[in-house]
């Protein structure tokens, strides 16, 4: 609702923007006029330093590109000795000197040969270091003309004395021309080329390199020019102090500025390589935005734009610089505008105080006239703050003698009702969370607000309008039903209504009767209508109302209706919003239960069963009528809540892998190692038939050798069937069969191949904690090694004070694969790390849950999933909770995750129980206090055991336990 302010406001207010209109003409003209000249100025400069830029690139490089030119036909060019190549020396000094950007100057042959001649200090502060005393230029030679190529580095003083000679051959080794891009680029191009612009590693500055092919074709000739003084220039074109003017290349990278020190960027404190900052790099906030504006320049000659840095605003122009043969460089000046509109802005000020001067005067004369005009109006002052706090209880009661001022009284009083009624169903009609049940409310309030005697709901289904609900001002259903209407064929009124998207009140005609199928509601008598179209936040149509009166209904009516129906709308979008958030969220856990049922056979279809038992057993405590459990009762807050917690008791499975929940055999990995342990058995008999073969070429006696290869050939055979049945895990490991397979795998082997080749980068790590033996080795045929024990990482470690108070043992390793180790465990194939891996499911299910940022309603849902491997006496875990230290429905959840694994199926490694035997079991559990003897009698007396098995055991699983024993109780439980 638009505010409103007293007249007396109103009179001064138009006064006072009199004032401030003239004032303001006077200041904006000056002040546009100013700006005006300043800009120009501005765009003036701006030009003036893009010749100037491309006069500095010009003055810096055409000195070079003669340079080069005349190089690439001196001799050196076709000289074929270092000591040829030396007698140049005067000429390349002199050229070299002839530009001081010139960097360095260097031949490179096409039989690899490579000659430079630079001055020192200009290349590496490394190299600079290593340079004697009175060095002024370095020759850096590599020859290929002997066995091995030869690299040096010549030290000459100003007048070309040489100093020293170094032998480099590492450098002649790693650098060869013949692969530069300076050299297969100029060798191919008949003229001379440029490169872009960059970043010297060497020198770390900017500069640009030159090459040419030489006369006779069989070298290039090449030459690197500094560019640094670009910068320099740059800082003396500033057209204010606070200026930033950059030459960047296409990509926006910095290749000059005032602050030399800002064209150097080492990313990364570990990485001693500079490189080129981007220009939102250089640490000026107002230069970031321009990167964008750089890189889409394309054919622009050039771009003038505004930039808001915080509460400042920059002018800025980026200018397109073109240099034969190299990309497009582009010059950036960004001005504060506060510094360029400086004396604009003085004026503004003037002009400002001017003005202030004249308010101050006229304001308490205009205010005092104002006054005693608007008097009259205050009165209404507090009932429209009423309104305004939503207070109705006080009517509206104002006597004026201002015909307009009782108007307005009257038409506050008729608002003040509407807006009443309408907070009313509206919030009656917000409070309602059930979808389905909110539709026929939505229609009952509409109804009584209309005035109308009946009513229908329709829902936009595409281009069809489905009815939701019909109903008569009592709130009853109508009888019949509503056919479904398309919108292109609604009868008039409706037609109309949806089209317009708007409500229409209208007579009946016959053929809307006949279109809405008013007679199979028993409304063939109904002569006029409202049609109410429902329409969302996107003016798309949701759905449609159409309300039967028994006469016209006038236009106040209309409005409020047409009101409601937008709020109306709005209410019915969020739910079916939240409907089908809640849907889909539940179609996501159901995605993840049935891809951890999915991904081991050994799990089947528990994710999706332990849902199912856990509610049967949650609807049996709500029924119950006597015990403990007699005022237990859920809402359908704690529903979805005990749905939630179900679908994702073992979510953390995800995490727990595969080869460990599946492991068959004790050595078993993500392959079961006792084929590598066969292979040595395999070895074993081998050597002894070679042993054997040996024997008798040696003159020994055939027979006695064959008859000691046949009893150790048995006796390898037979130890390893004992290896293998070990490997089963089908047997309990008593003490002498530790101690046989501790006297098998003394027995040794001899490896001459080394095993720290062709292996991951994890497992040589682990190698390397011993160092490695000299081949041939001998091997223990079985071994628990160093690199078999896999230590267990910070992120795997559970501190005592963790913050979700898990308290389970946690082994010193995540894996020990050691082979003995494995071999003896007591019982099962699980050692005692890879059984903490299993259990430890509960915990990642409880971790993950915890980070999940569930509404308030579901805040119980890491509670009731990770509870289900908890025991009533504390023994327990992840957290070692005690009954009274867990809800129900965690108590629950583990009497269904327990009888469900105890029947299932679907598993491969077990037969399903029956549901004595499983009854049996959990009986004996709960005996035991692993589970909740409550729970569990409720369990059985309220036959939830047999609701289940007649859904998902099969018929053969389904016999009659004896309740009686099972509860240890006298008292009939079978009905």
């Amino acid at each position: 609702m638009r505010r409103r302010y007293p007249l007396h406001v109103h009179i001064t207010t138009l006064f006072l923007a009199l004032i401030l209109l003239v004032c303001g003409v006077l200041g904006g003209v000056g002040y546009q006029l100013s700006s005006a000249l300043l800009e120009t100025s501005a765009t003036s400069l701006t030009e003036g330093f893009g010749r100037e830029a491309l006069l500095e690139l010009r003055r810096i490089i055409e000195p070079a590109e003669a340079v080069t030119r005349l190089l690439s036909v001196q001799r050196v060019t076709a000289a074929r000795s270092l000591g040829e190549r030396l007698t140049s020396l005067p000429f390349l000094r002199q050229a070299l000197d002839s530009s001081p950007a010139l960097s360095s100057l260097y031949i490179g042959y096409d039989n690899g040969d490579y000659f430079l001649f630079g001055r020192i200090g200009q290349g590496s502060a490394a190299e600079a270091e290593r340079a004697p005393t009175g060095s002024a230029y370095v020759v850096q030679s590599i020859e290929r003309g002997g066995p091995l190529p030869r690299g040096q580095f010549l030290y000459f003083d100003a007048r070309l004395q040489r100093l020293r000679t170094d032998d480099r051959p590492d450098y002649a080794a790693t650098y060869d021309p013949r692969n530069r891009v300076w050299f297969t680029e100029g060798l191919a191009s008949p003229t001379q080329i440029k490169t872009a612009p960059y970043l010297f590693f060497s020198s770390r500055l900017v500069g640009t390199t030159l090459a040419s092919r030489a006369a006779d074709g069989r070298a290039v000739v090449g030459a690197d020019i500094l560019l640094h003084t670009l910068g320099e220039m740059l800082g003396r074109q500033k057209v204010t102090p606070g200026s930033q003017v950059v030459l960047a290349n296409s990509e926006g990278y910095a290749l000059a500025h005032e602050d030399l020190s800002r064209v150097l960027l080492t990313r990364d404190a570990s990485e001693s390589k500079p490189t080129l900052p981007r220009i939102d790099d250089l640490g000026v906030a107002a230069l970031v935005p321009l990167l964008h504006a750089v890189r889409d320049m394309r054919d622009e000659p050039q771009r003038a734009l505004r930039v808001q840095v915080g509460k400042d605003e920059w002018r800025a122009s980026i200018r397109r610089i073109e240099v034969e043969g190299v990309p497009p460089l582009y010059l950036v000046i960004a001005i504060p505008e506060s510094e360029l509109m400086a004396g604009a802005l003085r004026l503004i000020h003037h002009s400002a105080i001017s003005t202030l001067l004249v308010l101050l005067l006229t304001i308490p004369l205009t205010w005092l006239l104002a006054r005693s005009i608007s008097r009259s109006l205050s009165g209404l002052v507090g009932d429209a703050e009423a309104i305004r706090h939503f207070e109705f209880s006080r009517p509206i009661a104002l006597d004026s003698s201002i015909e307009e001022v009782t108007e307005l009284a009257v038409t506050m009083d008729a608002m003040k009702r509407t807006i009443h009624r309408f907070l009313e169903v509206s919030q009656a009609i917000a409070a309602e969370r059930n979808f389905d049940r909110l539709l026929p409310r939505l229609l009952a309030d509409t109804l009584s607000a209309a005035g109308a005697y009946a009513g229908a709901l329709y829902l936009a289904e595409g281009t069809r309008l489905q009815p939701a609900a019909a109903l008569d001002d009592s709130g009853s259903a109508l009888p019949g039903e509503l056919p479904a209407l398309d919108t292109a064929d609604a009868g008039h009124l409706l037609g109309t209504a949806l089209a317009d998207g708007l409500a229409r009140a209208a007579p009946l005609q016959a053929g809307d009767r006949e279109h809405l199928g008013l007679a199979r509601a028993g409304l063939a008598g109904a002569s006029h209508a409202i049609a109410v179209p429902l329409l969302n936040r996107k003016k798309e149509l949701v759905g449609a109302m159409l309300l039967l009166g028994h006469g016209a209904t006038d236009s106040s009516r209309l409005s409020f209706v047409q009101a409601f129906s937008g709020s109306a709308a709005v209410s019915l979008e969020s739910m079916a919003l939240i409907r089908a958030q809640k849907d889909l969220f539940a179609a996501f856990i159901q995605l993840i239960a049935g891809a951890i049922d999915a991904k081991s056979p050994y799990t089947g279809g528990h994710c999706a069963r332990v849902p199912e038992l856990t509610k049967m057993l949650a609807r049996a405590a709500c029924a119950a009528s006597s015990g403990p459990y007699k005022d237990f009762q859920l809402s359908e807050d704690d529903w979805e809540a005990v749905h939630v917690a179900a679908w994702l008791h073992d979510c953390g499975k995800v995490t727990t892998p595969e080869y460990v929940v599946d492991k068959a055999t004790k050595l078993e990995t993500i392959h079961d190692r006792i084929h590598e342990v066969r292979m040595r058995f395999e070895v074993l008999k081998r050597d002894a038939e070679i042993n054997c073969l040996r024997s008798i070429a040696a003159g020994g006696d055939e027979a006695a050798a064959r008859a000691r290869l046949t009893a150790e050939l048995r006796a390898i055979d037979d130890d390893f069937a004992f290896v293998a049945e070990c490997n089963e895990g089908g047997e309990f490991m008593a003490q002498e069969r530790v101690d046989r397979l501790h006297a098998i795998a003394g027995r040794t082997w001899l490896r001459t191949l080394d095993d720290r080749m062709g292996i991951s980068q994890e497992e040589k790590l682990r190698k390397a904690r011993t160092p490695a033996l000299p081949l041939p080795v001998s091997e223990l045929l079985l071994a628990d090694k160093p690199e078999h024990l896999l230590a267990r990482r910070p992120q795997d470690q559970m501190p005592k004070d963790n913050r979700w108070g898990f308290r389970m043992p946690v082994p010193a390793l995540l894996y020990n694969r050691g082979e003995l180790y494995n071999l003896t465990v007591a019982r099962g194939t699980l050692s005692d790390e890879e059984r903490y891996k299993i259990n430890e499911h509960i915990v990642q299910t409880v971790v993950m849950l915890s980070q999940l940022p569930f509404p308030k309603h579901l805040r119980q849902v890491p509670e009731i999933a990770g509870g289900h491997h908890e025991k009533m006496d504390g023994s327990g875990y992840p957290r070692r909770l005690r009954r009274e230290e867990m809800s129900p429905l965690a108590r629950m959840m583990a009497i269904a995750d327990i009888f469900e694994a105890l029947t299932a199926v679907d598993r491969p490694y077990k037969k399903g129980k029956t549901l004595s035997e499983a009854l049996a079991i959990m009986s004996r559990m709960q005996r035991e206090q692993h589970i909740d003897p409550d729970l569990f009698a409720l369990f059985l007396r309220s036959r939830v055991y047999m609701e289940y098995a007649q859904r998902f055991l099969q018929a053969e699983q389904i016999d009659s336990p004896q309740l009686e024993a099972l509860l240890d109780i006298p008292e009939d439980l079978t009905g």
